[in-house]
């Protein structure tokens, strides 16, 4: 009989031979997390310290307080606005408050996935129009990857070809709008949107559709269900909107003669006055394709959308574990923010700094990534460079634990991928800064 003993023997030296080679294999990261690297010397091999990374830059330098400290509430994140006589930080919100009772306060948020499906923005939102009136939820994509999770509005659709700045051919970047998108209708296109009744008002007063049409278009609308009235859309240049107005609650579209040429941007819900918020988050953005969007599209924009604050959220896209020069990055944004400040001559502008983000170390312990951290003092030179306000969002979540303590709250306030909040994290975020908003407000009333 063969002697099999040694078998055991070469099973077990194979076995290491491959938890050692596992070493040197590259770690993916997914739905980010990176997974512990195996190290089956971890015990016994001699630990070296953590290099550590710090700025390249001098923190920003101090600010005027915007009140008396001991005003302050316990627990708030302030607005800290560096805004020099140029005005391009709160104030021009503030001061188009004061007149909110006969006009629309439009805000546009641009950010990442962060606020994906109106997460975070839609409490913001219902928390303005509390205090300072308003109805509707602003502006909606023609198609969204996430229209089944929006809780604010039933959006459905049909018959569209889709084109964003991050396909890799067939966009047309001159036609981009500031979703980073824009839609070509096909024949028997339609686009339908619904304001929910459990989750928010629902009805608005004005509900209007975007588009450029260099060629004559037909279009229909049906109101609440009701008959569809026909609209000739004749040729112009520019970008136009078809407006609607009444008790509206329910409205669809459907384009019935274009072309190749006619571009589509979204619809829009909303009241006669009081705040409107547009959500633009964008999977995956860094805010660097905005300077992507043409100066002439963004001012047709600005005279059919006049926002009076735009708010810059980005950061989970472009911080990384070790990060700690974010100069490309830096000069990059500052072009950007130019680029709106030019389209938007009349707009403020909020910087909000990235948000809390956790990785595992070698031995699996969740720590935040300090490309975070550095990346938020990054953020914070920003908006001191180009006199804009700045809100700190890492700050704002280390007071509810961090994104670890809204990930183990119960019921949890964040995903288990230690970087993105779910609906219940985006509520007590905006709360925060819906704070902080009021805040910063009567203290310009106060001549602060």
């Amino acid at each position: 009989m063969k002697n099999k003993t040694g078998y055991p023997f070469l099973l077990t030296v194979l076995i290491i031979v491959i938890l050692l080679g596992l070493y040197y294999i590259p770690r993916p990261t997914i739905n980010g997390f990176t997974p512990r690297r195996v190290n089956l010397l971890s015990d016994i091999e001699k630990k070296e310290p953590e290099p550590t990374f710090t700025d390249t830059l001098l923190p920003p330098p101090p600010v005027k307080p915007i009140a008396v400290r001991d005003t302050i509430p316990e627990g708030m994140t302030c607005i800290i606005d560096y805004a020099d006589s140029t005005q391009k930080g709160m104030k021009p919100l503030y001061k188009a408050l004061d007149n909110c009772e006969d006009n629309v306060v439009h805000i546009a948020w641009l950010g990442d996935s962060f606020v994906e499906a109106d997460i975070l923005t839609s409490d913001l939102r219902r928390m303005l129009q509390g205090y300072f009136g308003g109805c509707g939820v602003g502006f909606v994509d023609i198609t969204s990857i996430t229209h089944g999770m929006r809780p604010t509005i039933s959006h459905e659709y049909a018959n569209w070809r889709t084109h964003s700045i991050s396909d890799s051919t067939g966009c047309d970047s001159k036609r981009i709008g500031l979703s980073n998108k824009y839609f070509i209708p096909q024949p028997g296109a339609w686009v339908e949107g619904r304001l929910n009744r459990k989750n928010y008002p629902d009805s608005c007063y004005t509900a209007s559709i975007l588009f450029n049409a260099p060629e004559e278009i037909t279009l229909s609308a049906q109101i609440n269900k009701g008959e569809a009235d026909t609209f000739n859309i004749c040729t112009h240049d520019e970008i136009q909107a078809k407006e609607l107005y009444g008790n509206i609650r329910q409205v669809k579209w459907e384009v019935h003669q274009s072309d190749n040429n006619t571009t589509f941007y979204g619809m829009t819900f909303d009241g006669k006055n009081g705040v409107s918020l547009d959500n633009f988050g964008v999977r995956s953005s860094s805010g660097l394709t905005l300077r992507s969007i043409p100066l002439n599209r963004l001012h047709q924009l600005a005279r059919l959308r006049p926002y009076d604050l735009i708010i810059l959220q980005y950061g989970l896209n472009v911080a990384t574990e070790r990060g700690y020069d974010y100069d490309y990055y830096r000069k990059g944004i500052n072009l950007v923010i130019e680029h709106l400040k030019e389209a938007y001559p009349h707009a403020g502008f909020l910087l909000i700094g990235v948000g809390d983000r956790k990785m595992k170390d070698e031995e699996g312990n969740l720590k935040t990534m300090p490309g975070v951290i550095n990346l938020m003092r990054y953020q914070q030179k920003i908006a001191e460079e180009n006199h804009i306000a700045f809100w700190n969002l890492y700050d704002a979540m280390q007071t509810e634990g961090g994104i670890e303590g809204m990930v183990n709250a119960r019921p949890s306030q964040a995903n288990l991928d230690y970087t993105h909040i779910n609906f219940r994290g985006g509520k007590v975020l905006a709360k925060k800064l819906y704070e902080a908003i009021i805040f910063g407000k009567k203290q310009y009333d106060k001549g602060f």
